[in-house]
């Protein structure tokens, strides 16, 4: 699913963001990405995305070229791909069910498609019956919610999670992440940058370590810390 080889992103100012990045995750694959701020971590998902490019290197994502992509073929790579942030990112004058079909819309779905896809979406977050709420009369969690309903609603093949947990109380963390691996045994690939330690160490998942724009750890079976399993 994503391929790179001797990843190097400098921008304009000077600053290398990372470092000869050499990493492959494979379909349905589920991987953390920690380190500490300014480690490269959201850089490395900026360039999964295709909003930044390496500046050295080669980076393929689904079979796609992220070097030699035209402009003009962005915005359909990226209608297979599921995007959640820390900051939710919703449209505050349109209802859940709207934000969700929103996604939708913008790839020009049928009408009956966005019927039968966003009813489904907003099931599999528990969010059905809040379907006509607005964003601020939503809880942090609900609306994290409604932000992964509508990464999921075009069924991605890989979905990119940048702090998605970030603006979350722990009980709340602990349900989108397990929301995000539901996702993942349905076969989607699932990428989580994250601070989170708690939620990193409970799943034991894949782990991938940044350090000043190096990876520095991948582990299978990880902990937010490289010394927590002595713990």
């Amino acid at each position: 699913m994503v391929e790179f080889k001797g990843v190097t992103k400098k921008y304009a100012n000077g600053t290398i963001a990372l470092r000869d990045i050499n990493l492959t995750v494979n379909e349905g694959g589920f991987v953390f990405v920690v380190g500490p701020s300014g480690s490269g971590k959201s850089t490395l998902i900026k360039l999964m995305l295709r909003e930044e490019v390496a500046s050295e290197g080669t980076t393929f994502v689904d079979g796609n070229d992220l070097l030699a992509m035209e402009k003009d073929e962005i915005p359909y790579f990226r209608r297979k791909l599921g995007v959640v942030f820390q900051d939710f990112r919703l449209l505050p004058k349109k209802t859940v069910y709207e934000n969700v079909a929103f996604a939708l819309e913008i790839t020009e779905s049928l009408p009956k498609e966005v019927r039968r896809k966003v009813p489904m979406a907003l099931g599999l977050v528990g969010l059905s019956r809040k379907a006509n709420s607005y964003p601020n009369q939503l809880s942090g969690g609900e609306q994290q919610r409604v932000s992964l309903a509508r990464a999921i609603v075009n069924d991605p093949v890989l979905l990119l999670a940048d702090e998605p947990t970030g603006n979350l109380d722990p009980e709340t963390s602990w349900e989108i992440i397990k929301l995000l691996e539901s996702i993942n045994l349905k076969g989607t690939t699932v990428i989580v940058a994250t601070h989170d330690n708690s939620v990193v160490d409970r799943m034991q998942k894949r782990v991938i370590e940044i350090g000043s724009g190096r990876i520095i750890r991948d582990q299978q079976k990880g902990f937010y810390n490289n010394d927590s399993s002595n713990s």
